[in-house]
């Protein structure tokens, strides 16, 4: 079966996941098809003071249902992709995944 990687807040992992909001404040979750490019981002986010993050895997398959039973947005990350955080409009999404 295959993974994707996603964010958290570290030991807050079953609170929610990491998302980014645009201007509108509709999110994306960002599902990571590797586990060091989820690791970078973090990086990435925690030198912006964000807080430490933790990387968590989920089942291809039940994310993807996840998002679409709760009508979430998604963006999956491939290897070939390259993404920073942004600088406005950026959230922890406050909603639990189930």
């Amino acid at each position: 079966m295959n993974k994707f990687y996603i964010l958290s807040i570290k030991g807050k992992e079953h609170e929610g996941a990491y998302a980014v909001a645009d201007e509108d404040g509709e999110r994306a979750l960002y599902l990571f098809e590797e586990r060091d490019d989820a690791e970078r981002y973090a990086g990435l986010l925690e030198a912006e003071d964000y807080p430490p993050m933790a990387i968590v895997t989920v089942e291809e398959e039940l994310a993807i249902q996840t998002c679409e039973v709760y009508n979430y947005r998604y963006v999956i990350i491939t290897k070939d992709d390259f993404v920073i955080p942004p600088r406005e409009h950026d959230t922890i999404q406050k909603d639990k995944m189930a």
